[in-house]
């Protein structure tokens, strides 16, 4: 199996398929290994939680759930959807991604 994410930490991205489609959030956590995602806002499901300290509440949390990364694709802010990644050399030698439709670096 591929240990490859086509999305990192920080990136905005849109779902594409499943209960929270067409929501957009900021990838919160990585697990390339698991090839899994977690958004912020989005997949939010309920834990039950046990005080670990004296004092400290338990109950239920509501909190994201990890979803798989293919489920979700990058968000370009120019083409306002779901766009497609490409790499480009920038003139000082940088490597960034950009939108494959629009050029925009994301």
């Amino acid at each position: 199996m591929n240990k490859q994410v086509h999305v990192k930490k920080d990136d905005t991205v849109i779902v594409i398929s499943g209960d929270d489609k067409g929501k957009k959030g900021k990838v919160l956590e990585v697990s390339p290994k698991e090839g899994k995602v977690i958004v912020q806002g989005i997949n939010i499901v309920t834990k039950h939680a046990k005080p670990r300290r004296q004092g400290e509440q338990g109950g239920i949390v509501k909190v994201e759930g990890a979803m798989y990364a293919d489920k979700v694709q990058l968000y370009c802010a120019k083409c306002d959807k779901g766009v497609r990644a490409k790499a480009k050399i920038l003139d000082d030698g940088k490597k960034v991604r950009v939108c494959a439709k629009c050029g925009e670096i994301l």
